[in-house]
């Protein structure tokens, strides 16, 4: 049996070990944070490539810094690895893997599972496993914490066990993992513990709940609420397009009410690692108790048909031009989900490109962030690079359509240059001249 105070006072006097898996946009960040208070990281994931990256001191992460990663490695308290029969080096040990959904839009857990496994493998007495992805409520006693009890070895007693969600919100410098509030539920009072004293050395603000459940509630409530306001506000969107009223600006007026109205606005639809995809984690689990998530399921099927709506809006932007979709030459300006940042996760850019090839349009695009596109659900695009913007490109496109509002984008230029432009993103709101070639999505 081992008291949580001993490894408490390892934490404190950052003696311990901390092991990160999964090294993304989640785990990356956590790396830097522990390495900048002192502690000793071990990072593991199983693209050897990142790893050797880092171990290269080089960032794959675009608002990541390589310095950052070089000074860590220079001062020796940082190394990567992809040998996961490490994992019993550590004594704090960090879980951020992706919990994506299947074409069923069932959680798929597969990577949870696969980093239980092996952490059961060589899980010893005193450590502290922190699970940190998104999953639906029950995720870490139902699979973790029954996993680890074939060990022999038990949660509170032998080693602690907490779930404390990923707060990041890359791209946006008004919050960093240091000031983001951090949310730990723990198996036991002994497990709680452990997490707290862990995240208070990293972290501004630690805020306890009382069961790991509840923290993994609170994950999926924040983003639920996020989908949801989002999904009316794009319903609003396309009531508003019908009734020739700009949603912009009703979004301004109410945004003047001092109390009772926080702003959310429209978009081509929802991207990002969370947002589209953690809602399902909560009506999944819903069901096995026979209970009907509707706003949730909703919001789902509003926000899913935005892409469908800014190709529709582009068909007929065209057809007014007396021009034909198919074969026209169409600029997608941004592909990441958000501005700013190189993050293409469940990118409605991506699902309004597919559309476009499914109607005859000759692709091409252009994102300072993204130079370089892959594979999607249906078709490859690895052929397409990002497209420099210049009066010449913009001229010899047929639409432009914005589905990214990076900052660096010169939008009157964009407009002055462009024959038409389809906004999803209200990026051109300040543009003056060349009003009539825009349209909005």
């Amino acid at each position: 049996m081992t008291s949580s105070g001993e490894l408490v006072r390892k934490i404190e006097a950052h003696k311990a070990v901390i092991g990160i898996v999964g090294l993304g946009y989640v785990g990356l960040p956590l790396v830097l944070r522990f390495g900048e208070v002192g502690f000793r990281i071990i990072g593991f994931d199983v693209d050897q490539s990142k790893v050797d990256m880092l171990n290269e001191g080089r960032s794959y992460i675009g608002h990541i810094d390589d310095s950052r990663i070089r000074h860590l490695r220079d001062e020796g308290t940082f190394e990567a690895s992809a040998e996961f029969d490490r994992l019993q080096e550590p004594d704090c040990i960090l879980i951020c893997v992706p919990t994506p959904l299947t074409s069923r839009r069932d959680p798929d857990l597969q990577f949870i599972e696969k980093t239980t496994e092996a952490l059961a493998a060589t899980l010893r007495s005193g450590q502290l496993i922190s699970l940190e992805s998104t999953t639906y409520p029950g995720t870490t006693e139902e699979i973790l914490k029954e996993r680890f009890a074939a060990t022999g070895l038990a949660a509170g007693s032998d080693y602690f066990l907490v779930y404390s969600p990923e707060r990041e919100d890359p791209g946006n410098p008004g919050f960093s993992t240091q000031t983001i509030p951090k949310i730990v539920g723990g198996c036991t009072p002994e497990c709680l513990a452990a997490g707290v004293a862990l995240y208070q050395q990293v972290i501004d603000r630690v805020v306890p709940v009382s069961t790991t459940a509840t923290a993994e509630m609170v994950k999926l409530l924040e983003n639920i609420y996020r989908s949801v306001n989002v999904a009316l506000v794009n319903e609003l969107k396309l009531l508003c397009d019908r009734m020739e009223i700009d949603v912009w600006e009703v979004i301004d007026g109410a945004s003047t009410k001092p109390f009772g109205f926080t702003a959310f606005y429209p978009g081509p639809g929802l991207g990002g690692h969370c947002i589209p995809i953690d809602p399902f984690y909560l009506a999944w689990k819903a069901r096995e108790y026979g209970f009907a998530t509707r706003f949730i399921e909703l919001a789902g099927e509003v926000n899913t048909s935005i892409p469908r709506f800014v190709v529709e809006k582009t068909v007929w932007a065209l057809n007014d031009r007396r021009k034909s979709l198919r074969g026209a030459r169409v600029l997608i300006l941004g592909v990441a989900y958000k501005k700013d940042v190189d993050d293409m996760r469940e990118s409605p850019a991506l699902e309004i490109m597919e559309l476009l090839v499914e109607k005859g349009a000759v692709l091409s695009y252009s994102d300072p962030f993204v130079p370089r596109l892959g594979k999607t659900r249906k078709h490859d695009f690895s052929r397409l690079t990002s497209l420099d913007l210049s009066p010449s490109l913009l001229a010899g496109q047929d639409v432009v359509v914005v589905t990214t509002d990076h900052t660096a984008v010169d939008y009157d230029m964009v407009v002055q240059n462009a024959p038409l432009v389809v906004d999803t993103r209200n990026a051109t709101r300040s543009v003056r001249g060349g009003r009539e070639k825009i349209v909005r999505a």
